[in-house]
């Protein structure tokens, strides 16, 4: 009778405390405002549209030969393997902080041999199942699978995150050794054509008709010219020798497709959705992170409260007190414990304050991702509409000195022109196309960051 008493003390002085906050849920920050984006009209976010982020990344990289990399990436990259072994441990986590809320059940036989004052020995057991439970009035428990909850989810963001990255990355390398095999198309084409520039200024020359200065200078361009070649080639290498460590191959070739224009998706230069930014993973982890810290603080706030536990001792033993029965005979017991800490040495207290100043901390960094997550997209929308502004000059450019290249090469073979102005139409012919193909990729992996940026490459 006394113990229902002070069990049911202990219920009212639980409800009593239940106003105290250890019970409330995270309210999740996933909303973003739409000036995340930026306030520019060039670059600003929209209401209720798709985004080309809620594709799969096999709808946006549709090079067979790109997917293949990708796909190999995903099944080798240690880092990816490593963000996935973090889920599954926190998967495990959260399985045993759900099973907290039942009893322990522990079976503990012993066995002794006793004699007093030279009697005869006698023989004592017991084969008892104890049982420990924790009442989880205080939401110990409870906070404890709540933060589980959240680093799980937390996890599996990050493991989006890693994964994104990697699509972004192999996609850009591939990109990369595209523009690389492009430029060198351009130089080994302009090759052919600086070699004839040469050979028929060294045949003028030997008419008389030109000076040994001027062959000088041409054939010191023509090897300047060679000189990049030997640059691109080792750079290709580079970049397959890049790609080969995310795959955790050895050094090869990687196969690739040839260059492909680059054209900006139409819906992609009004705007983006506003709400885009919320399915980002690093912004999904960041939340989930704050809400393990909020669980934190309130498991640290359950600390200062009483510990109420349940236990009991269910078994079969001959030792009765101070006789020995044989056969043995069911042995029964149940407690009801309370503790409730009053001096601790200031460690609860402190571990309170340490939990709040981590939350607080885990919520600047949280606006933090926000503001970087924002920047990206403005940087990346940005960058794709200048790549496609420039393009247009570009190509125009290359038509104008094309042609003023053709026809500065006949004046010269007609001797109306001299080779300073050949060398002139030559080189400023060769820097625009080098130059539109880089902006072509510029443009391209302003595109895939932005697709990133989005929360693009997790599916």
């Amino acid at each position: 009778m006394k113990r229902v008493t002070i069990f049911i003390a202990v219920s009212i002085f639980c409800l009593a405390f239940a106003g105290c906050g250890i019970y409330n849920k995270y309210t999740s920050q996933g909303e973003v405002s739409p000036e995340a984006f930026g306030t520019t009209e060039d670059v600003k976010a929209v209401q209720g549209e798709h985004s080309v982020a809620e594709l799969s990344w096999r709808e946006i990289f549709i090079d067979p030969l790109l997917q293949k990399l990708i796909d190999s990436t995903l099944a080798r990259n240690t880092n990816l393997n490593s963000a996935r072994i973090a889920v599954e441990q926190a998967q495990a986590s959260l399985k045993a902080a759900k099973l907290g809320y039942l009893p322990s059940i522990t079976f503990a036989p012993n066995g002794g041999v006793g004699s007093f004052a030279l009697s005869a020995a006698s023989w004592t057991y017991s084969l008892p199942l104890q049982v420990d439970w924790n009442l989880d009035l205080f939401a110990t428990n409870t906070n404890q699978k709540r933060k589980a909850q959240a680093t799980l989810a937390q996890a599996e963001a990050y493991q989006q995150v890693v994964q994104a990255n990697l699509i972004s990355t192999v996609a850009q390398y591939y990109t990369m050794l595209q523009l690389l095999d492009r430029q060198l198309e351009i130089l080994l084409s302009t090759d052919s054509l600086w070699n004839a520039s040469l050979e028929t200024e060294k045949a003028l020359w030997e008419n008389g008709k030109a000076y040994s200065t001027a062959v000088n200078q041409m054939e010191a361009s023509y090897l300047n010219m060679k000189t990049q070649i030997v640059d691109v080639r080792r750079s290709i290498r580079n970049v397959e020798n890049s790609l080969c460590k995310m795959l955790a191959i050895s050094p090869q070739h990687i196969e690739r497709n040839r260059w492909d224009i680059y054209v900006l998706p139409q819906h992609v230069s009004t705007g983006v959705p506003a709400q885009m930014l919320a399915n980002r993973p690093d912004i999904k982890a960041a939340d989930q992170a704050l809400a393990a810290a909020f669980y934190g603080t309130q498991e640290a706030r359950s600390a200062f409260y009483p510990k109420i536990t349940l236990q009991g001792i269910l078994g079969w033993t001959n030792s009765a007190g101070s006789a020995v029965v044989n056969p043995g005979g069911l042995l029964l017991n149940a407690l009801l414990s309370l503790v409730q800490p009053i001096f601790s040495q200031g460690k609860l207290k402190a571990n309170l304050t340490i939990s709040k100043l981590n939350q607080e901390d885990i919520a600047r960094q949280y606006v933090q991702t926000v503001v970087n997550a924002g920047n990206q997209v403005n940087e990346a929308l940005a960058d794709c509409q200048v790549a496609q502004e420039k393009d247009v000059y570009y190509k125009r450019q290359i038509e104008v000195l094309q042609s003023a290249y053709t026809g500065t090469h006949e004046l010269m073979d007609n001797g109306k022109a001299s080779y300073l102005e050949v060398l002139t139409a030559q080189e400023s012919l060769l820097n625009a196309q080098m130059n539109e193909a880089t902006n072509l990729y510029n443009g391209s992996c302003a595109l895939i960051a932005l697709y990133i940026a989005l929360g693009g490459g997790t599916k």
